[in-house]
């Protein structure tokens, strides 16, 4: 357990704006880990080791990506018992993201809406917060590294952002998430579509072969795709992930629905939905993939998860891991570790064999 239950520390937080709330939590991680007073949040991590893409993880709860932009708390984020920490996502050039207020607070779903647009300081410094990052690693951790496209590259050049992004982080990552499912950036969804993403796996897989070569080592590339997506969109995204010989699929992002959440302050908000709201659609999305993609594909399951029964339902559905983000912000680091112990008594039971 931490030091200081979250419990006391919300409150303050959750009278900031959101965005500040998230900034000033992320300044204070940065400056104290690695340091005694990391011993304010840290938590021994769940042992439930299971290998999947190749990689062995510690245990099945990762972070989203989002949270960490810069991969500047990768350190202090792992501290909190995660097995996988997935940083960015990062853009070739800096950008600012959307204009201020973007971020929400949805307290009676336990949600969030946001349209940060890929705010990051860019792939240079990127790297160099990664390479800073040694603890988490060095005590078996997995780190992913989350690539997308700057808002001013046009939706017809994206694949020369993805593959600058691939390039720059591979060197440095257990794994590579490609976004594509941001609700944030314009027409970025459209890369989903059979003939582009069938043109930008092919490119990314290219510029990977060529990648391991140079450097000796395969590194996975997994694909992140939205919730709102029908069935026959699933299965076209899961026969192509298969055809170019992708290691996985993160399912999912956030939603542009608002059905859950009509006549909530906020609700009418443009972005991203996510928290509570998102669990069922992520896991019908999960549920379909599973089907189409056979039982030993690997898939990660993120989305309303904000207790150890909602990730269940994620391994239910199909998941081999699952990642937090909202359910952390709303209660803090207990659940990486209410989460972690309800699928380790899961697996320890009736795992699948990933």
């Amino acid at each position: 357990m931490s030091l200081v239950p979250y419990a006391l520390t919300r409150p303050f937080l959750f009278g900031l704006d959101a965005e500040r709330a998230h900034d000033l939590t992320l300044e204070a991680i940065a400056r104290l880990q690695n340091t005694p007073a990391q011993a304010l949040w840290a938590q021994v991590r769940v042992a439930d080791p299971v290998t999947v893409a190749g990689l062995r993880f510690p245990n099945r709860v990762g972070l989203a990506a989002g949270l960490d932009k810069n991969g500047r708390c990768i350190d202090g984020l792992g501290a909190m018992g995660f097995g996988f920490i997935e940083v960015g996502t990062v853009t070739p050039k800096p950008q600012p993201g959307n204009p201020k207020p973007r971020v929400f607070r949805l307290p009676a779903r336990q949600a969030l809406i946001n349209r940060l647009g890929f705010n990051n300081e860019g792939l240079a410094a990127f790297v160099g917060h990664v390479k800073r990052a040694t603890s988490f690693r060095r005590g078996g951790g997995i780190l992913g590294l989350n690539i997308g496209k700057n808002a001013a590259t046009p939706i017809d050049r994206a694949v020369d952002d993805y593959l600058s992004g691939l390039s720059g982080v591979y060197p440095h990552a257990d794994y590579v998430t490609v976004n594509i499912s941001s609700p944030n950036t314009q027409n970025l969804r459209a890369l989903q579509s059979d003939a582009a993403l069938d043109a930008l796996l092919a490119a990314l897989q290219s510029r990977r072969a060529e990648l391991q070569a140079e450097h000796g080592r395969r590194v996975p590339v997994f694909v992140k795709i939205a919730p709102d997506l029908d069935d026959a969109q699933i299965d076209l995204i899961a026969a192509t992930l298969q055809r170019h010989g992708i290691d996985g699929v993160i399912a999912t992002n956030t939603t542009v629905a608002r059905d859950a959440v009509l006549g909530l302050p906020h609700a009418g908000e443009t972005g991203g939905l996510s928290g509570a709201p998102l669990l069922e659609p992520s896991n019908r999305v999960i549920r379909r993939l599973r089907a189409a993609l056979g039982r030993r594909f690997p898939i990660i399951g993120v989305g309303g998860i904000s207790s150890g029964a909602d990730a269940l339902s994620k391994v239910d559905a199909g998941a081999d891991l699952v990642q937090l983000y909202t359910g952390l912000i709303y209660r803090g680091p207990a659940l990486v570790d209410e989460v972690a112990r309800a699928l380790a008594r899961r697996s320890s039971t009736h795992d699948r064999p990933a």
